[in-house]
């Protein structure tokens, strides 16, 4: 006759085995809803560059689809406010449309630029306006308050009204060292604070003249060819690619040190095959 306490042990045995079996059933199939309850959301701050804002939220939107933990918010306030945001660490990516001063680096010597595409400054007019091109010289003449009037430039009889970047803008930034060569602007030049701005108001301006990304040109405004060395070029992505348009520069993401976490992910999308499309969609050269 078999033992009771036997009988007790073999069944405390089987429970055992049970339990453990369970146990690693349960391990092996925790990747779903167990994980994602475990996993935690991870958030990160990018702001800077109204020019960089349309490609940056595009790809945000994009990652963010395809992973429902990350949070990526995206503001603008121009390229200076990036860099400070950045470096002061408010801040996990600052956008910027023009490369590092060097009182910047000096101050920030960690930050580190991540070129992600390249884009060409449109000089734009309101639509009706029938000037049919500039020269870098009569835009720089325009902007320093030297040429006020349409008529001096090819154009009908008609004041010129400025119209530009504020002083936080990396588009001005670049704009004012490659076309206007460091000189003064117009103390009559009004000043926005993006680049929507700017095309607003040239767009409700029958006079104004203003500069944008090319990726913002759009049938409210007309883009004025350029003549460089002679030969008319219009603004175009082709012309930017071709480095036939003279007025071009990177546009980049700026990091403390080499990223990492969903930073780094989120860079690497956007130089990936895929963040490279969108870079396109925007209006932008792409450097894949």
């Amino acid at each position: 006759m078999a033992s009771p306490f036997r009988n007790a042990g073999a069944a405390l045995v089987a429970l055992a085995i049970l339990v453990i079996a369970a146990t690693l059933f349960a391990g092996c199939t925790g990747t779903g809803t167990e994980q994602q309850q475990t996993a935690e959301p991870q958030t990160i701050s990018v702001t800077g560059s109204t020019t960089v804002l349309p490609v940056a939220q595009a790809a945000a939107d994009a990652y963010m689809n395809m992973d429902s933990l990350a949070d990526i918010q995206v503001s603008g306030g121009g390229s200076s406010v990036g860099v400070q945001a950045v470096g002061e660490g408010t801040a996990e990516i600052g956008m910027a449309s023009r490369d590092l001063k060097a009182a910047e680096k000096e101050k920030y010597p960690a930050l580190v630029e991540h070129v992600v595409a390249i884009d060409g400054i449109a000089v734009i007019v309101h639509p009706g306006n029938q000037v049919a091109s500039l020269t870098l010289d009569q835009v720089r003449g325009i902007y320093n308050g030297s040429i006020t009037s349409w008529n001096a430039v090819g154009g009908s009889a008609g004041e010129i009204v400025v119209v530009g970047r504020d002083s936080a803008s990396g588009t001005r930034e670049y704009f004012h060292e490659s076309v206007m060569q460091k000189e003064d602007f117009t103390k009559v030049q009004l000043e926005k604070n993006s680049n929507g701005a700017v095309k607003q108001t040239v767009a409700q301006t029958p006079g104004a003249i203003g500069y944008v990304g090319i990726g913002y040109l759009d049938g409210t405004v007309t883009g004025v060819p350029l003549v460089v060395n002679g030969k008319t070029v219009a603004p175009t992505l082709e012309a930017v690619k071709s480095k036939e348009y003279p007025v071009a520069r990177s546009l980049s993401m700026i990091t403390v040190g080499e990223p990492t976490g969903l930073a780094k992910d989120y860079i690497d999308f956007i130089l990936s095959s895929d963040g490279q499309a969108i870079v396109e969609e925007e209006g932008f050269v792409r450097i894949d």
